[in-house]
């Protein structure tokens, strides 16, 4: 496990098997308390743009990316009932552009 100094803040790059990931979690910790990290995260994954964004990426980088779960919550996204976490989002749609550790680091 590596870190990385941005803007004086320590930021946790976790190797996976191909390819490394940036905690979004020591993020938002640099720029919120810890408390509302989670939030943050989870209010960030569940906009339109984001959803976009990271489905566009899986469905050129994963092939094994189910669309079909994916059109799913982009027609939720927005909405104010809509809720997402990154746990769900990678068990339902098979995502590799997202890695959960949980607990401390």
């Amino acid at each position: 496990m590596a870190k990385i100094t941005i803007k004086n803040s320590a930021i946790t790059v976790l190797q996976g098997e191909f390819q490394d990931y940036i905690s979004l979690t020591d993020m938002t910790n640099a720029k919120e308390n810890e408390s509302r990290a989670a939030d943050i995260i989870k209010n960030w994954i569940r906009t339109r743009f984001t959803l976009e964004f990271i489905g566009t990426w899986e469905q050129i980088n994963n092939p094994n990316f189910k669309v079909v779960e994916f059109d799913h919550f982009k027609k939720q996204a927005g909405l104010p009932s809509f809720v997402l976490s990154i746990s769900e989002w990678i068990e339902k749609t098979n995502a590799i552009g997202f890695m959960v550790k949980k607990g401390n680091k």
